[in-house]
């Protein structure tokens, strides 16, 4: 999403003023703070960090802090008892300022497809903006929505294998004052909060226009062509590499593809040679649905290529998720003796 170009914090006259609470900052109010400067009707706006409720109740728009949901006054917070409002779309994970401020309500529109149908220029009524709307949501928007409400990924009370400090509310948060820093002003805090505004931004609809889209695009087609590539219909070919994996199993759903892809062959840029990855049993997990075969794995180069009988084999991973060919002839041979093989 392109960077607004007056400073979040200006005083310069006819601005809008958007309020959020100081003090320790968080990835949604930072991202909410971001998107909602995209729309129109806050374009540029001042962002006003406080929580002096006088102040709060004299600004155009309050996110994260208030204690009030109220659209049609601009008031984004979710902190309050009784507060339980969803994406909708399927979506039932409780939202965030980040989340009230970009989903569609049934009777007010909110922000989201209009920044989404500006990054496209298309009309808010195209299919591809409300695809996009959906999708960002899904992928990139609820990830924030549950971090903040302290909701967790999984059903389980085992603690978690390892720990993940790398995911964007962790990034935003590392950027708050250090407790060591001897200068703590407001003025210090409002610019370690700009950071984490522009964070956010970078890490939103971009990339889902320039690239997501596009490729679900090259994906669905290869999809529809796949029993050219085998009569089994469960090898796909990319004619160009994309990010395919997500695409892959909303599309494979939505066309009913049964059975289901093993196996996706694609050329990588780099080496010019072929690539065969067989497809995980679903977007988040490691384990495949049909690895490739246990006596290849781990083998490189003419040791491969002897045991598989396959001339130019290049490698297959230690766990059999992938593996490789000098040609797409060969890669493809990897693909249909591998379906025959346990």
């Amino acid at each position: 999403m392109a960077h607004s170009s007056v400073s979040a914090f200006s005083t310069a006259p006819n601005l809008k003023r958007v309020g959020t609470h100081n003090g320790s900052f968080h990835c949604d109010e930072a991202l909410g703070c971001f998107m909602i400067r995209l729309t129109d009707k806050f374009r540029e706006a001042q962002i006003v960090r406080t929580r002096d409720q006088q102040v709060l109740e004299s600004l155009d728009a309050v996110l994260d802090v208030g204690g009030v949901y109220d659209p049609s006054r601009d008031r984004y917070d979710h902190h309050q008892k009784g507060f339980s409002e969803v994406f909708g779309h399927g979506f039932t994970t409780k939202l965030s300022s980040a989340g009230l401020v970009y989903k569609i309500g049934l009777t007010l529109k909110h922000f989201g497809m209009e920044i989404i149908a500006k990054e496209l220029q298309l009309d808010q009524g195209h299919p591809d903006v409300h695809r996009l709307f959906l999708a960002v949501y899904k992928s990139f928007m609820e990830a924030v929505d549950a971090i903040d409400n302290g909701i967790n990924r999984y059903d389980t009370d085992q603690p978690p294998r390892y720990v993940n400090n790398t995911h964007l509310s962790s990034r935003v948060g590392k950027l708050n004052l250090d407790w060591m820093d001897p200068d703590q002003s407001s003025e210090k805090e409002n610019e370690a909060f700009t950071r984490a505004m522009n964070l956010t931004g970078k890490m939103n609809v971009r990339f889902h226009v320039k690239s997501w889209l596009p490729a679900r695009s090259i994906v669905a087609e290869c999809l529809e062509a796949r029993k050219d590539i085998h009569p089994s219909g469960e090898i796909m070919a990319l004619n160009i590499f994309c990010p395919w994996k997500l695409h892959l199993f909303e599309l494979e759903e939505e066309m009913k593809i049964d059975p289901s892809i093993k196996y996706v062959l694609y050329q990588d840029d780099r080496s010019k040679h072929w690539r065969v990855q067989a497809v995980s049993i679903s977007p988040d997990k490691f384990e495949s649905r049909k690895p490739l075969p246990s006596q290849w794995r781990g083998l490189r180069d003419d040791e491969l290529s002897t045991v598989a009988g396959i001339p130019g084999c290049v490698f297959v991973h230690m766990s059999g998720f992938i593996g490789g060919n000098q040609s797409y002839q060969g890669a493809l041979s990897m693909a249909k003796d591998a379906l025959k093989l346990l």
